[in-house]
């Protein structure tokens, strides 16, 4: 069974009685994932900058884009118009097919893992995960990187505050911690 089939048939029902939705179509749901990796200080490393276009690739299936940036800063010695980082946005198949991956084989390799922060929503029931080291995807083999970089997923849904998202991600699997509270 797919991961959109466990949607439809598992979660769907669950939310409408949570929240007495009359209409299937008010259920929340996945509209976009979007992976994003900030070069930072390898900003000037064409190493580094084709090393994350690999990793998304890999990742994800699809080509990057460049992201430039809009307005020069000087004191992060940054022009108009350098490339500052890598995006992939994921929709469809690829984007249940990526969450499944996410949820049931990538976070629980995460080094020390004890659940995502529940205090990382938008507002608008969006949620954004940081992840420290891309090495906790299944495609990516640790004998063959060179340099280790972060990568940041944000999940948008069609939920229209935090509480619908939350329950949304929770029932999908997502493991959120309890009260946002950091463990030592």
């Amino acid at each position: 069974m797919s991961f959109k089939d466990f949607y439809n048939k598992d979660v769907v029902p669950k939310l409408k009685e949570e929240f007495a939705l009359g209409n299937i179509n008010e259920v929340p749901t996945l509209k976009t994932v979007t992976l994003n990796v900030g070069l930072g200080s390898g900003i000037k490393d064409a190493k580094f900058l084709e090393t994350a276009e690999q990793t998304l690739r890999r990742i994800t299936g699809q080509q990057p884009v460049k992201t430039k940036a809009r307005k020069s800063v000087a004191g992060f010695k940054i022009r108009e118009g350098n490339v500052i980082g890598m995006k992939v946005t994921l929709r469809g198949k690829r984007m249940w097919d990526f969450m499944e991956k996410l949820i049931k084989v990538s976070l629980p390799r995460v080094r020390d893992f004890r659940g995502l922060p529940a205090k990382a929503f938008d507002g608008r029931g969006n949620y954004s995960i940081g992840l420290k080291e891309h090495i906790a995807f299944p495609e990516i083999s640790s004998d063959e990187i060179e340099l280790i970089h972060g990568l940041q997923v944000t999940i948008a849904t069609s939920a229209k505050n935090d509480a619908e998202s939350k329950s949304l991600l929770t029932h999908l699997g997502l493991p959120l911690k309890k009260d946002g509270k950091k463990n030592a």
